[in-house]
């Protein structure tokens, strides 16, 4: 049996998964990590590959993470394809029943939220287009000629051209929400439309099944005396209150028909010509009504629009309080995950950043110009032919702290997850430890460069160098700094490769995540 999953489905769930995201029981964090790609890839920066979706791979993002960022209510919205007006241009105009056998007359789309019948103009105001100029000498509509500017709640023309289109003001975008939410591609839609008082005028003067435009099909011919005009002519169907007035013009044609009384409750509906005394003529004019969505235009912007889209907005910066977002080293992938849980806790991860990176504080002679080769390999005896080996994400030369990954390359696989004979470091991935066994020491070898040592006598979060505090970004026991999150929690819900950028101490990165329900 022929069946479909309407589109309303894919708003329900964007919806759903804002309130997921904005409420107090889930977490949901960003991420930035790969900080090796070229060893995934040779090409990676020419020729990024796309992820790949297994329990595996998601084991392997995992291992790879440095840090994250927590998305806060603030940071969540439900966003629409993004159309800047641009004179010249013609727009679809807004009707209930566009499908695969009544297309779009401009754009050929096969439904409402595939064609192109709303805009944002200059000043970050968005309107939908009622009316494109449609009539029979132009049955495809015409182009825009006059920008919308204003915010009258009802419809109207924007300007003087007679360009033929009717606008509805909907929302203006506020300035946060442009910074935060606009996109190349996207724009926001406010956030609890039902409720907010900043768009209450536009969501209470909204009638449901009331009637805006009447759009002319077929002029007719010999319609009674030329340029005539004809007022409440009423239009019949299952609502009421609803009447037009109906220029003739002086050809006997209609040239012109216009809502005078928009009515209410209508799903249907047609202008009743002899009702409201208009000769039909030698030739029936063919008028159609355009029926306004559930609730009427605004009532519920959500299903106007088609807001199957959530744009989620992280802001990756440096903070000397909180430094988990590490400098001098590149990142290619970002993603979100949904719940992940405190490192060795059952709770949910809550603070705003944290670092997915193992860390260790060193000491020793010359340790604050010591240098460690970004992602290269270093080792610590833990023990009688026990190694333990990471891949180095970071080192800060003030603090001595160097930050660390350990992936499956390090215990019996390579860099893309397959499995070796002879790993270099053994099948085993061990810990570092500021307490190793018999035959171990706390020596800690770089692939190049002078040994250093774990420093055993350091606890805490932050360390004081000639007077000045300087924050770790991670608590530190006997010198091992555990990360912040713990691995493997919570599920990864959306990840993306990029060509790597590397990051310096005065870099933001935005992130905007898009997802399509």
């Amino acid at each position: 049996m022929s069946a479909i999953i309407t589109d309303q489905i894919r708003i329900l769930n964007a919806k759903n998964f804002v309130a997921g995201v904005t409420s107090t029981a889930n977490a949901y964090y960003s991420f930035i990590g790969l900080p090796n790609p070229t060893d995934v890839q040779s090409d990676w920066d020419t020729n990024t590959p796309s992820p790949k979706d297994s329990f595996d791979e998601e084991n392997s993002y995992w291992d790879t993470m440095v840090a994250l960022k927590k998305i806060n209510s603030s940071d969540v919205k439900q966003v629409v394809p993004k159309r800047s007006w641009a004179s010249g241009t013609t727009y679809d105009m807004y009707r209930d029943d566009y499908t695969r056998t009544n297309t779009a007359k401009v754009s050929g789309a096969t439904n409402l939220y595939s064609a192109t019948y709303f805009v944002m103009n200059s000043d970050f105001r968005v309107y939908e287009c009622l009316q494109n100029g449609t009539n029979p000498d132009n049955p495809n509509g015409r182009p825009s000629l006059d920008e919308p500017t204003f915010t009258d709640l009802e419809p109207r023309s924007a300007g003087t051209s007679g360009d033929g289109y009717i606008w509805k003001y909907l929302y203006t975008i506020k300035p946060s929400d442009i910074t935060k939410f606009e996109s190349t591609d996207f724009m926001p839609v406010p956030a609890n439309w039902e409720t907010s008082s900043d768009d209450a005028a536009v969501r209470d003067n909204a009638v449901d099944g009331s009637v805006k435009i009447v759009v002319i099909n077929n002029a007719g011919v010999g319609i009674g005396t030329a340029d005539q005009t004809y007022t409440k002519v009423p239009i019949k169907g299952n609502g009421s209150g609803a009447e037009c007035t109906i220029t003739i013009n002086s050809s006997s044609q209609v040239s012109d028909v216009t809502v005078s009384s928009q009515g209410s409750g209508y799903t249907y509906g047609s202008v009743d010509l002899v009702a409201g005394g208009v000769p039909t003529g030698t030739t029936r004019p063919e008028l159609d009504v355009v029926i306004s969505p559930q609730g009427g235009h605004g009532a519920d912007i959500y299903r106007e629009l088609g807001a199957f889209n959530v744009l989620l907005y992280s802001r990756i910066e440096n903070d000397s309080q909180n430094p988990d977002f590490i400098t001098g080293n590149q990142i290619a992938r970002i993603g979100v995950v949904e719940n992940p849980k405190a490192f060795n806790s059952s709770s949910l991860l809550s603070v705003d950043k944290a670092t997915a990176s193992g860390a260790l504080k060193l000491v020793g002679s010359g340790y604050s110009s010591a240098t460690f080769t970004a992602d290269a390999y270093f080792t610590q005896t833990i023990g009688a032919g026990e190694t333990a080996a990471g891949r180095v994400v970071s080192y800060d030369q003030t603090t001595g702290v160097l930050k660390f990954w350990q992936d499956r390359s390090l215990a019996g696989f390579n860099t893309v997850g397959t499995a070796v004979t002879q790993p270099l470091y053994g099948f085993k991935l061990n810990a570092f430890t500021a307490s190793p066994s018999t035959g171990g020491n706390i020596t800690i070898v770089p692939s190049t460069g002078s040994n250093l040592a774990i420093d055993t006598s350091f606890t805490g979060v932050s360390t004081v160098i000639n007077n000045r505090t300087h924050f770790l970004g991670q608590e530190f026991t006997n010198g091992i700094g555990d990360p912040e999150v713990k691995k493997y929690s919570g599920n990864i819900i959306y990840v993306d490769n990029r060509p790597s950028i590397t990051r310096s101490s005065t870099q933001k990165e935005d992130i905007k995540v898009i997802l399509q329900f």
